[in-house]
């Protein structure tokens, strides 16, 4: 891990030029947590406030944990997080995190499924420059605050058919399995175990860049009989191997595994959504039951073990004022967080889902909301990113109090007492995850690349 060629750059001549896994401190003045200065003093800088020509932003460093930044050539505008055998509720510094990723790249160039290593995440150098975090946390003994600090990017890809909409990863079997949703109008799931062994064995990586193995292989199956591309796709959490899609027509198709080894895809889409379906959501425990969001502008709720034309069991019409782009499945209580075109998180209670009320909605993003989801083991914490370049954070167990006087700041009277955090720094969020076995991390991906990070705030 510690050979020069595999700490900044990708060795494979297809559509990514170079990659590099940074830290995000060392970059620009143009990074998350961000402050302007007045009269000599630095104060908050809230998305869409104006700057004066003698000010300028400058990264918080100690509002963060954890804080890097990747670069890919090719945006990729979707990934997933690949359960790794490294241990649950990890913080010890340096974390380790496998990821996959998918391209869209220009038309003249070659997309590519990336499967890629992200090693020697340290902390921010404030965190760790004393010993001790700004949050009073201890650095454990096993740390080595005067370690390399260069965080290491190690990458493999298979080439890919068009642009890649989506992808999901699954544990199925004795395998990982990537799900990819192609401009194409085609679904294809590739086995990725060799790829995960040579992003870890630097010899076996570089076999598999100088022959262009990824070249050559093929997906270990394909399903085109949805009409049109799409965007939704999601593996089942309580059935492995079992799959859903949904596309630009209207249309979702469920997969199911069979003992070939392959998938039987039902070719009869659920009836229910009269527009483009945005995005797929399984129950987190109980099988055979999923969500869906569309242009339509609903929320549906399906059991598909009824016959396609009714297995929409709950609909909740008009759920947002424009499109609905995503939506997310609480692990661990009846709740549904859902993101539109009208910039607006609504939460929605499933025992109270026959109203067609949210139990909360949140007006604080400018433009589109492209991402958003819950924190995988604390049940009020969520996160939120779209078009307006920001993510926040949000804890909704937290209620406004009428005696603080926290809020005497005219620029910060107006936000929700939810909202926790604002993470700036990228360009067109498209899709954020929390890293479900490191504490508090969390990955996101835009236009201007990735960003791994931990702020002191959960």
């Amino acid at each position: 891990m510690s050979e020069a060629d595999e700490q900044m750059e990708l060795a494979e001549d297809q559509n990514i030029e170079d990659a590099d896994l940074e830290n995000a401190s060392d970059g620009d003045d143009d990074d998350e947590e961000l402050e302007e200065k007045e009269d000599g003093k630095a104060k908050v800088y809230l998305p869409g406030g104006k700057l004066s020509n003698d000010e300028e932003l400058v990264c918080d460093e100690s509002a963060y944990i954890m804080l890097h930044q990747a670069h890919t050539g090719a945006p990729c505008l979707s990934f997933d997080i690949v359960s790794d055998p490294l241990g649950d509720d990890r913080e010890t510094f340096p974390l380790t995190a496998y990821v996959v990723a998918g391209t869209q790249a220009a038309r003249t160039h070659v997309n590519s499924v990336i499967v890629m290593k992200m090693a020697n995440l340290t902390r921010t150098s404030k965190q760790s420059a004393d010993g001790e975090s700004d949050d009073d946390e201890e650095v454990s003994d096993s740390e080595d605050v005067n370690e390399d600090q260069t965080p290491i990017l190690t990458s493999v890809m298979i080439k890919h058919p068009g642009c890649v909409n989506r992808l999901r990863v699954s544990t199925f079997g004795s395998s990982q399995y990537v799900a990819s949703w192609s401009e194409m109008g085609k679904v294809h799931i590739y086995n990725i175990n060799v790829q995960l062994a040579a992003i870890d064995e630097s010899r076996a990586r570089k076999t598999y860049q100088q022959n262009k193995t990824g070249d050559g292989v093929k997906p270990d199956f394909t399903f085109s009989g949805h009409q049109k591309e799409g965007f939704a796709i999601d593996w089942c959490p309580t059935t492995r191997g079992m799959l859903a899609t949904g596309d630009c027509r209207r249309d979702i198709h469920i997969w199911r595994p069979n003992d070939k080894g392959a998938w039987n895809v039902d070719q009869r889409p659920l009836v229910g959504h009269t527009d483009s379906v945005e995005d797929i959501q399984w129950s987190p425990n109980e099988a055979n039951v999923l969500a869906s969001c569309s242009v339509d502008k609903s929320i549906r709720i399906w059991d598909c073990r009824a016959a396609p034309a009714k297995a929409c069991m709950l609909t909740a019409e008009n759920a947002h004022e424009s499109d609905v782009n995503v939506i997310s499945w609480n692990r661990n209580e009846p709740l549904i967080a859902s993101g539109g075109d009208d910039g607006v998180l609504q939460i929605w209670d499933l025992r109270q889902f026959q109203s067609k009320t949210p139990v909360a909605t949140f007006k604080h993003h400018t433009d589109h909301i492209t991402t958003v989801e819950w924190h995988p083991k604390e049940s009020t914490i969520l996160a939120s990113g779209g078009d307006d370049d920001q993510i926040a954070l949000w804890d909704l167990s937290v209620e406004k109090d009428d005696g603080d006087d926290a809020n005497d700041d005219p620029n910060l009277k107006d936000l929700p007492p939810q909202l926790l955090f604002i993470h700036q720094g990228q360009s067109e969020i498209k899709e954020l995850h929390w890293h479900p076995q490191l504490k508090g991390v969390i990955l996101s991906t835009a236009h201007s690349g990735f960003n791994v990070f931990r702020t002191i705030s959960v």
